[in-house]
C-alpha cells in the first residue's frame, strides 16, 4: 500500500477569502520555520466563501502554488476543502490534499438502532474503568453510555465514512489528509465521548489525522477566548491524553492530532496550549482564516486615501445590514451594538483612529471587539464591490502584506509555538526585526 500522507506536527489553517495574501501568509511560516517551529501552511477556503466571493477551488491551489514558488518554500504544505460535505466535495477533489469532512448537521440525530447495538458489541472495552495516562481518574463508562454516546455521533461518524470513501475512490486514499469537525455541537465533549468518536472513526476505517473537538467557552470570530481558561486547559490536556491513548489502542495514525477552529486571535488560551503540546510532545492544527481579511481591510485603513475610503464604506454598509449579517454567525460572536460607532462617526475617522479600532491589540483603548466582529462577518461586501476592491489590494499591498505577516508570526505562531519572544543569534526580536528578518 502507498504510504499515507500526513500532515506535520504543526500546522496553521490560512484562509484567504480573496486569494491575494499567499505570499504574506507564507511569509509568517518562514520566519517561523527560521526561528526553530517547522510550521505548514494550509491554505483552506469553503464552500461557503467560495460562493460569497464568486471563485472556484482551483483559485486556492494556484495561489498557494506562487506563493510557495515565489518564497522557494521547500517544507510541505496543502490545500484544504474547509467543511464540505457529500452534497459539496466533488467540486473540490481535484485541487486539494487536506479535506475537513463536517458531520454537523448529523450529530444529535440518532444511528440505526442495529447500528448502535452493533457498535457497543463490538466494543466490549469502552464499558467499565479505563486508565488513560496523564487523566487523573480511570474513566467510568457504564453499557447505558456507551450507548448514549453511540445515539448521538454514530451517525455523524457514519456520514463521515461515506465521504471520506468518496473522496477516496477518486483520488486513491493514501493521497490525502482527512480531518474531522466535531466541534458544532451543544456540549463540550467530555474525554470518554471523545474516546467513544474515536473508536467509531476507527471502525470507519478513517485514517484521521486531526479531530476538531469542540471545548469549552466560546470561540467568537476574530477575538480572544470567552471562558474559563484553567478548565479550557484541562480539556485540551485531557483530549490529547485520549488521542494518544486511542492511537495505540485503534490503530489511528500516529499523526493524528488536535483542531482548534476559530483558533485565530485566542491569545489568552495560547499558552495553555503551548504547555501541553510541550507536555504531551504533541501537534497541533489552529485555523485562523479570518485574521487575513480584517489585516486586508487594516492594511487598506493605514494606507489611507482610496483604501481608507473602502474601508469606511464597507463598514456602513455592514452597520446598515447588522441583523442580517450576523444571523448566521449568532454562536460565534458577540456583538454589542452601543459599542458600535455610527456610519457617519466612522466616517470622520483617520487612518489611525480607523486601524486602532480594528486591530486586535488589547492594550490599545480604542480597539472595539464588536466594530472587528461585525467587520469579520462582512467580507461579502468587500467581495461586492468586485475589481475596485481587488485592484485597491494590488495597490496597497506593500502596506497590507506587511500587516497581514506580523500578524501571524506575531500574535499567533510566535506566542503558540515560541512563547511570547523568541530568540534569534541569542538576541530577543523587535517586532518589526522579527517581520524583516
Amino acid at each position: 500500500m502507498k504510504q499515507l500522507l500526513t500532515l506535520g506536527k504543526f500546522s496553521f489553517g490560512m484562509g484567504d477569502r480573496f486569494g491575494h495574501q499567499g505570499k504574506a501568509q507564507l511569509q509568517a511560516c518562514v520566519l517561523a520555520t527560521q526561528l526553530g517551529a517547522d510550521v505548514v501552511p494550509v491554505w483552506n477556503k469553503s464552500n461557503r466563501e467560495h460562493s460569497f466571493i464568486g471563485t472556484e477551488p482551483s483559485s486556492l491551489r494556484a495561489e498557494a502554488d506562487a506563493a510557495v514558488k515565489a518564497l522557494n518554500w521547500r517544507q510541505s504544505y496543502h490545500v484544504d476543502a474547509d467543511h464540505i460535505r457529500l452534497e459539496t466535495v466533488d467540486r473540490f477533489i481535484a485541487p486539494s490534499d487536506f479535506f475537513t469532512i463536517d458531520v454537523a448537521d448529523s450529530i444529535g440525530k440518532p444511528a440505526a438502532a442495529k447500528d448502535v447495538t452493533a457498535f457497543v458489541e463490538r466494543h466490549p472495552e469502552l464499558t467499565g474503568k479505563i486508565a488513560i495516562p496523564h487523566i487523573d481518574q480511570p474513566l467510568n463508562i457504564s453499557r447505558a453510555e456507551v450507548e448514549r454516546v453511540a445515539n448521538k455521533f454514530l451517525l455523524a461518524v457514519q456520514d463521515a465514512g461515506q465521504i471520506y470513501r468518496h473522496i477516496a475512490k477518486a483520488k486513491g486514499e493514501a493521497n490525502f489528509i482527512t480531518e474531522v469537525s466535531m466541534d458544532e455541537t451543544d456540549s463540550p465533549q467530555t474525554p470518554h465521548e471523545l474516546l467513544i468518536i474515536l473508536a467509531a472513526l476507527a471502525d470507519e476505517k478513517i485514517p484521521l489525522q486531526t479531530i476538531a473537538p469542540k471545548f469549552t467557552g466560546r470561540f467568537n470570530k476574530g477575538v480572544d477566548y470567552v471562558g474559563d481558561v484553567r478548565q479550557f486547559e484541562k480539556e485540551f490536556n485531557e483530549d490529547l491524553a485520549v488521542i494518544a491513548f486511542a492511537i495505540r489502542k485503534y490503530g489511528l495514525p500516529e499523526t493524528l492530532k488536535l483542531s482548534v477552529h476559530s483558533g485565530s486571535d485566542k491569545f489568552s488560551i495560547y499558552e495553555p496550549m503551548r504547555r501541553a503540546l510541550k507536555k504531551f510532545n504533541a501537534g497541533v492544527h489552529i485555523k485562523t482564516a479570518g485574521t487575513t481579511w480584517l489585516e486586508e481591510l487594516i492594511g487598506l485603513a493605514e494606507a489611507g486615501g482610496d483604501g481608507l475610503e473602502i474601508a469606511k464604506e464597507i463598514y456602513a454598509y455592514a452597520i446598515e445590514h447588522v441583523d442580517e449579517f450576523c444571523a448566521p454567525y449568532a454562536t460565534v460572536i458577540d456583538i454589542n451594538k452601543a459599542k458600535l460607532p455610527s456610519a457617519k462617526a466612522v466616517n470622520g475617522w483617520t487612518s489611525q483612529q480607523f486601524v486602532s479600532a480594528l486591530r486586535h491589540d488589547q492594550s490599545n483603548p480604542e480597539f472595539n471587539p464588536s466594530f472587528r466582529q461585525l467587520l469579520h462577518v462582512s467580507f461579502k461586501v468587500a467581495a461586492k464591490k468586485g475589481d475596485r476592491y481587488l485592484n485597491a489590494l494590488k495597490k496597497h499591498e506593500a502596506v497590507i502584506a506587511r500587516n497581514v505577516t506580523e500578524n501571524l508570526f506575531e500574535r499567533h505562531m510566535k506566542p503558540l509555538l515560541l512563547g511570547s519572544q523568541p530568540v534569534v543569534n541569542g538576541a530577543k526580536m523587535s517586532r518589526l526585526e522579527a517581520v524583516t528578518a
